[in-house]
C-alpha cells in the first residue's frame, strides 16, 4: 500500500518532495536502520575565505604562513587554475551559492539581493538540507544583507552556546582605533550626509594587538562554529553542512599581534608589476577607493613604498589568523571522529591586488583579481595520500560556479539541471584532464564603479574622491575620444573575461545591444607575459577574432538585467 501511494505521487509532486515522503515513512517504520543508512551520506564543511588570492604556501607563496592549509591541500586537491565569475563579493558570492553565473542570477554589483532577481532560485545548502541535511553557519558566507536565513539554513548557533567569558567580538581592539573610526565617520557624515553610508568613515587600515584570537570576528567565529559542530552531532541521525565564513583577509586587516609576527618586515617583497599593462584598457582599473576609505590612508596619489609595506605585512597576518582558525576547526572535526564521513571544500570569493598595476583591492578582470585558491578534501583523498604521499594537483580550467554540482556528486546526490557549472570529479582520478576549454567572469567599468560595483551616485563625487574620479575620467576619454559618453561608462558597460590555457580575453561590451562590436578588447598571452603587461589584441587580430567569436558564442546574453 505505502509503495502504490509513493507510485500515485510521482506525477504530481516533485522527486524531492517524494524522497522526503520517503524518509519520513522509513523513519516511522524502522528508525535503527533509517538512521544508520542517513549517516551513510556524508558531511560537508563549507570553507569560504573573503578576499583571498592564492597567497598560500601550497599555492606557491615563498612567504605565506599557512600550515594548516597547506596540509589540506596536500591530503586533497588542489586546483592551480580556479576562477571567480565576478571580482566582487555579493555578485561572487550569489553565484557561488545558487551555481548561476552573475549574467544568468541578474546579480552584477553588492546592493542587489539574489531572490530579487530569481525568487525561486535554490542554494547549496537549500538544496542540501531538502536532502535530508542539517545546514548552518557562522561568518560570512552570503554577502552581507543577503544571508537567506529562512530558507538555506535548518538552525542559527547561538551566542549563549559560548562561555560566559567569551564577549562579542570587536573591529578595534585598540581603544584609540575605535575612537578615530568613531569620530572619521561622524565627520563623513557631517560632512557628506547620507552618501557616508556607503563605505566612507572607516578607521585604521591596520591593526596587530597582542590579544586572543576571539576578540577579533573570525576568532570568535571559530569558537562558535566548535560549538555548532557540538550540536550537530548529538542526534547522529542526520548528516550536517556546516559553512564557516571567514571575514578577513577582507579589510581592514586586523589580526592578533602573534600573525604579525610571524613575518619580518625587511623581507617582505613588494611586486614589480606597479604598472597599467601596456594598450590595456583605461577603464580596467580603479583609483584604489576601497582602500582610500581607510584613515589613514591617502586619498590622492601613490600608496608608499612603506605603507605598501605595513599593508602586505598586515594581509599576510590576516591570512595566517585565517589559516589558524581553520585549523581548529578541522581539529575539532578530528576530535569528534567525523573526518572519516566529511567533505571539506575551501575557496575564496576573488583575488586581490597588493599593489599589482599599482592597484590595491578586487574589482578588475584581470588574473590577479579573478583567479582563487579552490580545494576539495575527500575521506578517499585523503587515504590515497597516506598510501602513497602524492599531493593531487590539477591545471584544469576551472570556477567557483563548479563547486555547487561538485558537492552534489559527491555527496551522491541527484545534481540539479539548471546549474551552469560542471562536476569537478573527474578531476579527482585525472587530474591532468581538461573539463573546458575556458573559465569565464565579468565586472563592470571598474574605474567608475564604487567599492561594491554600483554605479557611481552622484554624491560620490562630491566627496574626497571627486578629484580622483575626475583623473580616471581623463584618462578614458583620452583613450576612447568621441565614443566617450558619461552614461555607457557609468550604467551599460561590461567587461566579458574568458581565460583559456594560454590567453586572458576581455571583451567591453555595451549591453544595451549585444549585436554591437565591443568598444575595447584586451588580449592577454600567460605562455609569454604571465603577469599580462601588455595587450596585443591590435597585434593579433586573428587570435583576437577567434577567442571573441567563442566568448560570445559562450557567454554573452540574449539580454542584461
Amino acid at each position: 500500500m505505502t509503495l502504490n501511494f509513493i507510485i500515485a505521487l510521482k506525477n504530481i509532486v516533485s522527486p524531492l518532495i517524494i524522497r522526503r515522503i520517503v524518509m519520513v515513512i522509513a523513519f516511522a517504520l524502522h528508525p535503527p536502520l533509517f538512521a544508520q543508512a542517513v549517516l551513510t551520506q556524508p558531511n560537508v564543511l563549507f570553507i569560504s575565505i573573503d578576499d583571498l588570492r592564492p597567497e598560500i604556501g601550497s599555492y606557491g607563496s615563498n612567504i605565506a604562513v599557512t600550515p594548516n592549509i597547506d596540509k589540506l591541500a596536500s591530503q586533497g586537491i588542489q586546483f592551480n587554475h580556479a576562477y571567480a565569475q565576478q571580482a566582487i563579493c555579493g555578485p561572487s558570492r550569489a553565484s557561488v551559492m545558487t551555481g548561476l553565473r552573475p549574467v544568468t542570477l541578474g546579480v552584477t554589483h553588492n546592493y542587489v539581493k539574489f531572490r530579487a532577481k530569481i525568487p525561486e532560485v535554490v542554494t547549496i545548502p537549500q538544496y542540501f538540507k531538502e536532502q535530508g541535511y542539517q545546514t548552518t553557519y557562522v561568518g560570512k558566507i552570503f554577502h552581507h544583507g543577503d544571508l537567506d536565513d529562512e530558507k538555506s539554513w535548518s538552525w542559527l548557533p547561538k551566542a549563549s552556546w559560548l562561555p560566559s567569558s567569551t564577549a562579542k567580538p570587536v573591529r578595534y581592539a585598540n581603544a584609540g582605533n575605535a575612537q578615530i573610526q568613531q569620530t572619521h565617520r561622524k565627520a563623513m557624515f557631517a560632512k557628506y550626509g547620507q552618501q557616508a553610508r556607503f563605505g566612507l568613515g572607516s578607521g585604521p587600515a591596520v591593526e596587530g594587538e597582542p590579544v586572543a584570537d576571539h576578540i577579533y570576528p573570525d576568532g570568535y567565529s571559530t569558537e562558535l562554529a566548535i560549538a555548532a559542530l557540538a550540536r550537530l552531532t548529538e542526534s547522529n541521525q542526520q548528516p550536517f553542512f556546516l559553512a564557516f565564513g571567514m571575514k578577513k583577509p577582507h579589510l581592514p586587516w586586523i589580526a592578533p599581534k602573534k600573525y604579525w609576527d610571524l613575518y619580518q618586515r625587511d623581507k617582505i617583497m613588494l611586486s614589480q608589476d606597479t604598472q597599467a599593462p601596456q594598450n590595456g584598457a583605461t577603464m580596467g582599473l580603479h583609483a584604489s577607493f576601497e582602500l582610500r576609505t581607510f584613515f589613514d590612508i591617502p586619498k590622492q596619489g601613490n600608496i608608499s613604498t612603506e605603507q605598501a609595506k605595513q599593508l602586505k605585512h598586515a594581509y599576510l597576518a590576516t591570512v595566517s589568523y585565517v589559516d589558524a582558525q581553520i585549523g581548529k576547526l578541522i581539529a575539532a572535526l578530528a576530535k569528534e571522529n567525523l573526518l572519516d564521513n566529511t567533505i571539506i571544500v575551501l575557496w575564496s570569493d576573488h583575488g586581490y591586488h597588493l599593489g599589482e598595476k599599482g592597484i590595491w583591492g578586487k574589482a578588475t578582470n584581470y588574473e590577479i583579481a579573478t583567479r582563487v585558491p579552490l580545494i576539495f578534501w575527500t575521506p578517499k583523498l585523503a587515504k590515497q595520500y597516506q598510501q602513497n604521499a602524492a599531493s593531487v594537483r590539477s591545471n584544469a580550467l576551472v570556477e567557483l560556479v563548479d563547486i555547487f554540482p561538485t558537492l552534489t556528486v559527491l555527496a551522491g546526490l541527484e545534481t540539479p539541471q539548471n546549474l551552469d557549472g560542471i562536476s569537478l570529479v573527474p578531476l579527482f582520478s585525472q587530474p591532468e584532464r581538461q573539463l573546458k576549454t575556458a573559465a569565464y567572469s565579468q565586472f563592470p567599468t571598474p574605474a567608475l564603479r564604487e567599492w561594491g560595483a554600483y554605479p557611481l551616485r552622484k554624491g560620490m563625487r562630491e566627496t574626497y574622491f571627486g578629484p580622483l574620479i575626475e583623473q580616471v575620467e581623463d584618462k578614458i576619454k583620452s583613450q576612447v575620444g568621441q565614443r566617450w559618453q558619461r552614461e555607457l561608462f557609468e550604467q551599460h558597460l561590461m567587461a566579458y573575461a574568458m581565460r583559456t590555457k594560454q590567453y586572458r580575453l576581455i571583451a567591453w561590451q555595451d549591453t544595451r545591444d549585444y549585436n554591437k562590436a565591443p568598444m575595447f578588447v584586451e588580449l592577454y598571452d600567460h605562455q609569454n607575459d604571465p603577469n599580462e603587461t601588455n595587450n596585443i589584441a591590435a597585434s593579433e587580430r586573428t587570435i583576437a577574432s577567434l577567442l571573441l567569436k567563442q566568448l560570445k558564442q559562450q557567454r554573452y546574453p540574449n539580454s542584461h538585467k
